[in-house]
């Protein structure tokens, strides 16, 4: 698979962009007219415009639109603008605003108020509060000024630009029509004695002098796509519309909450994509502190986990399942090398990629009132070196399609750096079970030198103006354990990572990502006031209550549970810290489900769970037979549900999707899948109806500091902070002074990311749009970080070990550890 094109060509038609002309994420190099608008006149005098008495609103109800459904193409979004039509009005009479009151009536029949969008289009009136509807009345002297009616010029200036740029079509005499029928009769004479003359003497010879130059050696190229105007693909829609994927199977939207799609394959990166209608648009910046993140994970899809229930194809085992030697991705990748027979291979990973997470996911997810995907990404998504089992660089190709399907939809990504060389934390979704092996243990200094570079090559990419509106959140490491690492050693590491990103990015709202940092588990009040004047951080917390002391009380007992434990925490945090986000939580109250803590391990719950001892609580079968959980039942996970939505305010559910087992055929672990909650009842539809769940918790107020989101102070982070955080740490848990240890150097050559390929054809050429480089900072010439020929070097999974001895030959004095960094400003500010 190594040989495989990392990012297949799409072969696409542009037809012109005539919807939202101003937005400035089109792709480049594709021609777009302006609309034919007058130039303003020059102005003595201000328009004669009545002064507005009341607060305008934008909370106009929605309308019944059933009456556009036989003129509406199927798939296509209803239409913005709803006025009748002059040329299709038989009446040739008014043509009324549509729904400009907060009043429920028709287009036909909604008066006109000072609130609304037209107010002032007509004549000022004394009692314009009481006036009719605004109207182009065909029939108004001033709109019709070849009536021979006298002009009013009253009427406020911008109508008449209005009327100017769109003007009333001409009256057609009879004189007319007869001309133009004498001349079409004339045309059509013409031809019916040119063509015989044509193909009788004319093409036999064209085509007789053509066939000498086409043979099958050298066949006439064609594109597959015209790319002409008059295209009538739909490149939008709303709730019904149809969905046809790049393999050609369709599917409907159904998004009740006003959400729109949009993808145009002719302009691949456009960001008018809505998920809802609170939720803004991904051409307009994300308000971090005041908009509501309602965020979902995409667990076990690019990163495997066990208690995923990942699947190779539709109808085979279950991966983990399949295996059984295997424990994490790394014995998973060993196993399904070493299997020869037809249908393994380590080719199954990718169709997994294919298959466990689609379009429609991304689609139901925005359905869902969902407007955040927070996606776990592996290391080995970039490259793997010697001895390293994973299937490299796939999984990018796969994450590109997910920026593709969430701009599709509107949503935006949080991406999780979720396995880092080593293990950052020794879990099985790090990529290997066992040991820490990042900023702790002998290979700790190296392993996280080489996380640095990922993080960087990362942050370059996603900060390309074609990808930073969607990938708007960058978690550097994923649940590092932070009581055996050390928070100094964790914070230094932390203060480096932020310097390689803002170096990528620059600094300012609109440059780059925020910044997530998970708390390590140390707790959120431990890092209260950290990195002061830091642009655009955020802290990530986990809070789980499944792990811990286990309990037979009812699901009905944990209804308030979310609102004691985490609420206060979180408020607090947004307070002392910045922006707190939970970017993991579930339903799951006890420990039960399959491979949950991982293959073989057992429960806590059943007494089971290895290592210790834990006594028996009762049986997970309650737990997780949930096609016998009754209505209490339900609602009482939903109700959990619910007030941690409400208690932690910006979430990320963990996760999406949970497959089913090989041997039982259904999903063993339901209080963790989003989808099956949905699908059964026991998750909201809605999650805003979460709000005032928690009663009386103090819940923290907008807006966050200026600085908090790259405005005014962002990243002057005083230098009395960054001499605190200098990097490597002087010393790293059970390894000592780093000085001892292995460490690389930077004299290797650094990966770049490679952007997806989208081309089109522009009358008779063929275009590739502009996908960017996988580099957006030029100035970042820094060599990766790599080996030293003449040193020695465990393995970087070693765990606990001696350092070797010598540790480099006599000569390589260039293994010495770099000077310790103090980090400055990043490089451009805004």
């Amino acid at each position: 698979m190594d040989n495989q094109d990392p990012h297949p060509e799409i072969v696409v038609s542009p037809p012109p962009d005539t919807m939202y002309p101003n937005n400035n994420a089109h792709s480049q190099d594709i021609p777009y007219d302006p609309l034919p608008l007058t130039q303003d006149p020059p102005r003595d005098s201000l328009y004669n415009d009545p002064s507005s008495p009341h607060d305008s609103g934008f909370n106009t109800p929605p309308v019944e639109m059933s009456y556009f459904s036989d003129t509406t193409p199927p798939g296509a979004a209803q239409p913005r603008f709803l006025g009748a039509a002059l040329y299709d009005d038989p009446s040739n009479g008014y043509r009324d605003s549509f729904a400009s009151q907060h009043t429920q009536n028709t287009f036909i029949t909604a008066p006109s108020v000072v609130t609304s969008s037209v107010y002032a289009l007509n004549q000022n009136t004394s009692d314009a509060e009481n006036s009719v509807a605004y109207r182009d009345d065909p029939n108004d002297p001033e709109y019709n000024s070849g009536s021979g009616q006298p002009v009013n010029i009253s009427s406020p200036r911008y109508l008449a630009e209005k009327r100017s740029a769109y003007t009333t079509p001409r009256v057609k005499s009879k004189r007319g029509l007869i001309i133009a029928g004498s001349i079409l009769a004339a045309v059509i004479v013409l031809i019916a004695i040119v063509v015989p003359i044509y193909f009788v003497l004319v093409k036999p010879k064209s085509t007789s002098s053509n066939n000498s130059s086409v043979s099958p050696s050298n066949p006439t190229s064609t594109s597959t796509s015209s790319g002409q105007p008059g295209s009538t693909d739909v490149v939008t829609g709303g709730n019904g519309s149809t969905i046809t994927t790049e393999d050609g199977t369709t599917f409907t939207y159904l998004n009740p909450f006003g959400g729109t799609w949009y993808w145009d394959p002719q302009d691949p990166f456009n960001n008018n994509a809505q998920a809802q209608s609170w939720t803004l648009p991904l051409n307009q910046t994300f308000r971090f502190g005041i908009d509501k993140i309602f965020g979902v994970n995409l667990g076990g899809w690019l990163t495997t986990e066990p208690f995923m229930q990942v699947y190779p194809r539709c109808g085979a085992p279950a991966l983990y399942q399949k295996y059984p030697t295997a424990i994490d991705e790394w014995t998973l990748s060993q196993a399904m090398a070493a299997d020869t027979s037809p249908g393994g291979g380590l080719s199954q990973l990718e169709t997994h990629y294919q298959t466990f997470i689609t379009e429609q996911d991304f689609a139901e997810i925005a359905g869902a009132g969902l407007n955040f995907v927070r996606i776990p990404l592996p290391y080995w998504a970039i490259e793997v070196r010697s001895g390293e089992p994973f299937l490299p660089k796939t999984s990018w190709t796969y994450f590109l399609k997910a920026i593709q399907w969430a701009r599709k939809y509107g949503l935006r990504i949080n991406l999780d750096f979720h396995a880092l060389p080593g293990s950052q934390n020794g879990w099985n979704h790090s990529g290997k079970f066992g040991s820490i092996n990042v900023l702790y243990g002998p290979m700790g200094i190296a392993n996280a030198q080489r996380s640095l570079d990922y993080i960087r090559i990362i942050a370059e990419f996603i900060s390309q103006p074609e990808y930073k509106d969607v990938v708007v959140i960058f978690g550097i490491t994923n649940e590092p354990q932070g009581t055996p690492i050390g928070k100094d050693a964790l914070s230094r590491f932390y203060m480096q990572a932020y310097d390689y990103v803002r170096e990528a990015s620059g600094i300012g709202e609109g440059n780059g990502p925020f910044i997530s940092y998970h708390d390590g588990f140390l707790g959120l009040p431990q890092w209260a006031d950290w990195l002061p004047n830091a642009d655009r951080i955020a802290l990530d917390d986990h809070p789980y209550i499944c792990f811990d002391g286990q309990s037979s009380a009812p699901m009905s007992s944990y209804a308030q549970t979310p609102c004691t434990t985490w609420g206060a925490l979180m408020n607090t945090s947004m307070n002392a810290f910045g922006f707190t986000a939970a970017g993991e939580f579930s339903n799951a109250v006890t420990d039960c489900g399959l491979y949950l803590n991982g293959v073989g391990l057992g429960t806590r719950y059943e007494g089971t769970y290895t290592p210790g001892t834990w006594p028996v609580v009762g049986s997970c079968t309650p737990w997780t037979d949930w096609q016998s959980w009754n209505a209490t039942m339900k609602s009482s996970i939903e109700q959990f549900a619910l007030a941690s939505m409400d208690a932690l305010q910006n979430w990320f559910f963990w996760t999406w999707k949970i497959g089913n087992s090989s041997t039982s055929g259904v999903v063993e672990s339901p209080q963790w899948s989003y989808q099956l909650g949905l699908q059964n009842g026991w998750m909201p539809t809605d999650p805003r109806v979460a709000s005032g769940t928690c009663a009386n918790q103090g819940i923290w107020s907008p807006p966050l500091q200026a600085w908090q989101t790259g405005g005014a102070g962002a990243g002057q982070i005083a230098a009395a902070v960054t001499s605190s955080y200098t990097w490597p740490p002087a010393t790293i848990s059970n390894a000592g002074a780093v000085s001892l240890l292995p460490s690389y150097t930077p004299t290797g050559t650094v990966a770049t990311l490679p952007p997806p390929t989208f081309t089109y054809s522009s009358g008779h050429s063929v275009k590739t749009a502009n996908a960017g480089n996988g580099w957006d900072n030029p100035s970042d010439t820094a060599s990766g970080m790599v080996g030293i020929a003449t040193c020695s070097y465990l393995n970087p999974w070693i765990g606990t070990a001696a350092p070797p001895s010598p540790l480099c030959s006599s000569g390589a004095t260039a293994r010495a550890v770099p000077a310790p960094l103090i980090t400055s400003n990043a490089r451009r500010q805004s």
